[in-house]
């Protein structure tokens, strides 16, 4: 599927774009879903007019992968923002909007269940102080050393732009992060004739707008596709317990099984491989403490909530 605008999905046949409708009710392994077809799917339709190319969707092939999110309207639901991808890239900056804290390590608890890899964008470069520029070479060591690739860029300057396009090259990645941090301009710069549309940050809150409204995938011309989709305000995450925080942490599974308990989270537990790590200075401070932030907020919604889906 190409596009969703919400009530109306946009499939491309391979000579047409047809528009079409559901039928009937789709679901993700027993999970409510605000959107139950998402842009990625490969999905069977029936015409129903030529001349209009319009149709309905019958039925949703299975998934090698998906990214899903908690709905940021309907806390009990689920929110799918892609599938059948080969990548995802989070396009962040240090400032333009500020960076929100723990939000790197939020993405990707929504992509390493599925060992999607993910590469980090650190974008408007040109924009960077001093101050900036630490940062970003402090989230670079942390991110680098437990696998992630990172690349820096500026669509002003072109800086990453050439390697960046090698990474996209042939591959179907999903471009994701908060609003007013450059998806769309970068897009534009590796592929000027899409012309997205860009709005500035505002003035009023240094936030940025949205431009991007609904996802949608794009051919590029040097082989492969992408799926644009709106900024990110916030992540949260009702599908998910505390064991699979702790095991989806990428470098604190490798050290828990040298835990003491096998089911250990990593807190108040005695002989925590983890926490030995993380006083020798072997897993990052930063990434512990926006895992325990997370943990806090799933613990805070109560059962019920959690297993309403």
């Amino acid at each position: 599927m190409k596009k969703s605008t919400g009530s109306w999905y946009e499939v491309e046949t391979g000579k047409d774009i047809v528009k079409c409708r559901i039928t009937g009710k789709f679901r993700l392994q027993g999970m409510k879903l605000t959107n139950p077809v998402a842009v990625g799917d490969i999905v069977d339709i029936y015409i129903e007019d030529v001349e209009e190319k319009t149709g309905v969707i019958t039925n949703i092939h299975p998934r090698k992968n998906y990214v899903v999110r908690q709905s940021p309207r309907k806390k009990h639901y689920l929110h799918l923002i892609a599938s059948n991808i080969d990548q995802a890239i989070l396009n962040i900056t240090i400032n333009y909007p500020k960076l929100k804290q723990g939000f790197i390590d939020r993405f990707l608890l929504m992509t390493e269940p599925y060992n999607i890899p993910v590469v980090i964008i650190f974008n408007k470069y040109d924009l960077y102080n001093n101050g900036d520029i630490g940062v970003y070479e402090y989230l670079k060591d942390i991110y680098t050393k437990i696998g992630y690739s990172c690349i820096l860029t500026s669509a002003v300057s072109g800086v990453g732009i050439e390697e960046l396009i090698k990474t996209l090259q042939n591959k179907t990645s999903l471009i994701a992060g908060q609003s007013g941090v450059g998806k769309s301009t970068l897009i534009n710069k590796i592929q000027p004739d899409l012309n997205l549309r860009i709005n500035e940050l505002s003035k009023y809150t240094g936030k940025g707008q949205h431009t991007t409204t609904f996802a949608e995938m794009f051919d590029l011309d040097v082989g492969g596709k992408i799926i644009d989709t709106p900024g990110i305000k916030n992540l949260s995450f009702n599908n998910l317990e505390v064991l699979d925080v702790a095991h989806n942490f990428r470098e604190f599974f490798v050290k828990s099984k040298n835990c003491k308990y096998s089911n250990c989270t990593h807190r108040n537990e005695p002989g925590c491989a983890v926490k030995d790590a993380i006083d020798k200075g072997e897993i990052s401070e930063l990434r512990y403490i926006n895992y325990l932030q997370i943990l806090d907020e799933i613990e805070s919604q109560n059962y019920w909530e959690r297993h309403k889906m």
